[in-house]
């Protein structure tokens, strides 16, 4: 498969063609805006540009992957915190 690069002068920045969205902003920029910790910030990206590229259930997989780690963590900070002010 070819990925086509859109350069996009004014910052610089290289959008693979299969992500640009037309609203002159990319997923990257939302998860930056929201300050989403890694997990969470591949949960929404794969989310949103699943069906784009190779295969759409592919990246539906790896979002469900990156959410379980995130509930994961949480669980585990949970119960950090529990121990800890028993």
């Amino acid at each position: 498969m070819v990925h086509l690069l859109k350069i996009n002068n004014n910052n610089m920045r290289a959008t693979y063609l299969h992500y640009e969205n037309g609203k002159g902003y990319d997923v990257i920029d939302f998860i930056k805006d929201y300050e989403l910790n890694f997990n969470r910030g591949n949960i929404i990206k794969y989310i949103c540009r699943s069906g784009k590229k190779d295969d759409e259930l592919k990246d539906l997989e790896k979002a469900a992957d990156y959410l379980r780690r995130e509930i994961e963590y949480l669980r585990d900070q949970q119960q950090q915190w529990i121990e800890k002010n028993k």
